[in-house]
């Protein structure tokens, strides 16, 4: 591939517009709607998640009504900002799009329009409503072609075609099928199908936290962010690279868009990567691996976290918790990666003007940590203490000092001159304490949005809104105010520029939306023929076939669905596909397996191997864009890039058997402390072995001990099992006292076995909460919904109470009850990490032994 100098960063720049914002630039009046359009969406979407409606009695939506407007506005700006084929014209829209544009968003608004009428009629569609529904499925079909490739339309095509068709497929995955008016009417006038739980999610929040991410951007956080992160880290070996990684994290922090993250940094970091000694495909690879990890990093995921919120229905604080890990030691594994790439390579960091000593960089960073805590505890008991003191008041009294603390912040930072890097052929780095002090009040949005979420326990809807409506204040406000406290003079200037950044924010922020609102929806049309044919439970007995009904080789073709769906959908389709059919399937087949999988790990499993699409080779756009400012090959860059998230692909396997690193039934603060720790040396071993380096270029033996080593680290309870099994299995002659002498608030676990209806034979295990109230063990299996009765020696199923918990875990009639499983006391499985640790200690001193007699 030959480009000039520039013109690698326009090829990126290009394909970000046309994955994100669409790539039509018409003029005269579509150029005013592709900016008028945009910016009332975004007035909307602030007014809809406002308290405002509610305090005025005037435009408050339900949930169907706001959706119906959401896509409205998705489907419209779809045909005006997207052309419809590479050889369209890009400068004016032509007529059958002004046509198609303005039908679809008539098709999609329906709900809206029509909302009484359809309420009063429902399950009765007319013809013209049947009319409506079928012109908005086919124009959502082609505005999601358009807006994001032809791959998930084909999805959500082959999904219609299969409720149609239902009675004409394979005995395996036949059902009765459904009428056209049936078919639509479910689609398209209700909520179970496109104007569904993703739509929602999509309208509720998705949107203010794109919008949040647009006006930090306008505002220059993202440059602010990889300015920091090139002072703090570019002096290292290989510091351009590890610099990339950081700013790629905190960009991925308010991006949901790897794309566009591979862009907004890799211009720049690309380069400098290349300057200080990495190849042109590593150099990219490093910024992909980076850049797609980002939507991993809570509080946004892309839109992933709102839409587990719903799909699992636990609080957003609970997503985080259980995202946090993972992602923390999937990038501190990238930034090992980085540093043993550059040890191999011999790579230097760039020059500081200022060298500091170990001493004062140690006390710098200890001052850091010590300061940062002591303003949390500030901020947290004062905060508390002003709602205890002010009551009803102390809402404008905080965001009185938040106006206060911005004004501070921003008169401080204007004492700093502003750090320009925008050349990547620097030859120094700037220093750390001014580049970090020059942008201080970019992190008060931040934190308020974080307070909001994990504080007060604001919805994400509500929280996104007072981040955004700070965000907006600080982007209409910071220029002016510098202009002002630097003494500038040109403040008119700076008003005006301050007003278009707002403009733009609103408008970027909008059309950055598009992608996502149709792909909600479209990905609707799934789920929808899910809840219409019941293919979920077909799902379950095709993949229980295929696997064996065995959970690795279940989770692994997980995974490969999910890598080849991601390698044309957008993460969030992929994962409402993907976890859709699957999640219920994983969760059923585990606890026949005895395994219990919590839902959220099963939808975080997914999700990741959706993540990991974004790169993977031969459709991996964040790799071809990454690629183009490196100049390098692109599918080589998607492989190289691979090969480096491959220690993102073990985790999700490694949380679903080991759940505490979701930080899921951790207790204490030093089984915190230990989950982290040998999580982390887990995954650093792993980056180490990969690479087939650590102290020196490993042998193969010692790669060998190092993936052991890993293992160990990461699923203690494996090897502890075989020295102390988990569970023991009694005689069913025992169940009486053994249920008699159960302790308060455990299951009785039974290990049953018997002919389904559907003549398959099944053994498993069943848990059962016993009531403890009851006086006998037969009242006590009665609470459970379960009566028993031996005959010729063996116990019985006599009946199953209908709704109970018995026939929830799927006991049938006439089932016999083989055993009993018995939890035994056992040391802690975290004993195994010591014999882990001296082996782990004595490999690193031989490494180091032969190192010193290398060189």
């Amino acid at each position: 591939m030959s480009h000039s100098s520039n013109a690698a960063p326009v090829d990126a720049q290009d394909m970000v517009a046309q994955a994100d914002t669409g790539g039509r630039v018409p003029q005269g009046l579509a150029a005013k709607l592709l900016i008028i359009i945009p910016f009332l969406w975004s007035a909307f979407q602030l007014w809809y998640a406002s308290p405002l409606p509610f305090m005025f009695h005037f435009g408050v939506l339900n949930d169907t009504e706001a959706r119906a407007i959401h896509l409205a506005f998705a489907i419209f700006l779809a045909f005006m900002a997207y052309p419809a084929f590479k050889s369209s014209p890009r400068h004016h829209v032509p007529l059958q799009d002004w046509g198609m544009a303005l039908l679809g968003a008539f098709s999609a608004s329906y709900l809206f329009l029509f909302y009484d009428q359809l309420a009063n009629r429902a399950g009765a569609p007319t013809d013209f409503d049947l009319v409506a529904a079928v012109v908005g499925m086919i124009l959502l079909l082609e505005a999601t072609r358009r807006a994001l490739g032809p791959p998930l339309m084909v999805v959500a095509l082959v999904f219609l075609i299969y409720t149609f068709a239902g009675p004409y497929m394979p005995d395996v995955i036949a059902h009765k099928g459904a009428s056209l008016a049936k078919t639509m009417s479910h689609q398209w006038l209700t909520t179970e199908g496109v104007f569904g739980v993703a739509l929602g999610v999509s309208t509720s929040f998705v949107f203010l936290f794109v919008l949040f991410g647009s006006f930090l951007e306008r505002a220059g956080a993202g440059a602010y962010f990889i300015k920091v992160a090139f002072s703090l880290l570019g002096h290292m070996r290989g510091g351009p690279a590890k610099a990339a990684v950081v700013s790629s994290g905190l960009s991925g922090l308010v991006s949901g868009s790897s794309i566009a993250n591979v862009v907004t940094t890799g211009t720049f970091t690309i380069p400098l990567m290349k300057r200080v000694g990495f190849p042109g495909t590593k150099a990219g690879a490093i910024e992909v691996a980076a850049s797609t990890n980002g939507q991993l990093t809570p509080p946004i995921m892309g839109a992933a976290a709102f839409l587990m919120v719903e799909y699992v229905g636990v609080p957003y604080i609970e997503v985080i918790k259980a995202a946090i890990l993972p992602a923390l030691i999937s990038y501190i594994a990238l930034l090992y990666i980085v540093h043993l790439e550059a040890v191999k390579a011999g790579m230097e960091g760039l020059p500081r003007r200022k060298r500091s000593g170990f001493l004062q960089t140690l006390f710098t960073w200890a001052t850091v940590i010590v300061g940062f805590v002591l303003f949390s505890a500030a901020v947290y008991y004062g905060v508390g203490w002003v709602k205890v003191v002010f009551g009803a008041a102390a809402s404008w009294i905080i965001a009185l000092l938040c106006l206060v603390t911005y004004i501070a912040l921003l008169a401080y930072s204007a004492r700093f001159p502003d750090v320009t890097m925008d050349d990547p052929e620097v030859l120094e780095l700037p220093e750390p304490g001014p580049t970090v002090k020059a942008g201080l009040y970019f992190l008060i949005p931040i934190f308020v949005l974080v307070w909001c979420l994990t504080v007060e326990r604001f919805s994400p809807g509500l929280s996104a809104f007072w981040a955004t409506l700070f965000m907006i204040f600080i982007v209409l406000t910071h220029r002016p105010l510098m202009a002002h406290f630097r003494k500038e003079g040109n403040i008119a200037g700076a008003v005006r520029q301050g007003l278009n950044e707002g403009l733009d924010g609103m408008v970027i922020g909008a059309r950055n939306m598009i992608g996502i609102g149709v792909a909600t929806a479209a990905a609707g049309i799934v789920v929808g023929t899910v809840t219409l044919t019941g293919i979920g439970l077909v799902m379950t007995d095709f993949v229980e076939f295929i696997s064996g009904g065995n959970i690795l080789l279940m989770l692994g073709f997980t995974a490969i669905i999910s890598l080849i769906l991601g390698m044309g959908l957008p993460t969030t389709a992929n994962y409402i596909v993907v976890s859709t059919l699957m999640a219920p399937v994983i969760v059923s087949l585990g606890a026949q397996s005895g395994l219990v999988v919590p839902l959220i790990a099963v939808h975080l499993f997914v999700f990741y191997f959706g993540i990991l699409a974004d790169d993977t080779p031969p459709v991996g756009l964040a790799a071809f864009a990454a690629a183009a400012i490196a100049k390098s090959d692109p599918i080589k860059t998607g492989i190289q890039g691979f090969t480096y998230d491959i220690r993102t692909a073990i985790l999700p396997f490694m949380f679903i058997f080991n759940t505490q690193l979701l930080l899921i039934g951790v207790d204490t603060w030093y089984h915190l402390a230990l989950t982290v720790v040998s999580a982390l040396a887990a995954m650093l071993l792993f980056a180490a072995a990969t690479q087939g380096f650590w102290f020196v270029r490993n042998r193969w033996w010692e790669t060998l001990a190092l993936l052991l080593l890993t293992f160990t680290f990461f699923r203690p309870g494996f090897w502890w099992d075989r020295v102390y099994p988990p569970t023991a299995e009694l005689p069913v002659a025992e169940l009486n006292q053994t249920i008699m002498g159960l302790p308060q608030g455990e299951d009785l676990h039974l290990l049953v076995e018997g002919d389904t209806l559907e003549g398959d034979h099944v053994s498993k295990i069943v848990k059962l909460p016993m009531d403890q109230s009851q006086p006998d063990a037969d009242g006590r299996l009665a609470a459970a919904g379960l009566t028993l009765t031996q005959n010729d020696g063996k116990v019985l199923v006599d009946m199953v109470d209908f709704g109970s918990v018995a026939q929830e875990q799927g006991i049938d009639f006439d089932w016999e009850v083989k055993g009993i499983e018995m939890t035994l006391d056992r040391p802690a499985k975290e004993w195994v990490f010591l014999p882990a640790t001296l082996l782990m200690v004595l490999l690193g001193m031989y490494q180091i032994r032969r190192r010193r007699r290398e060189s």
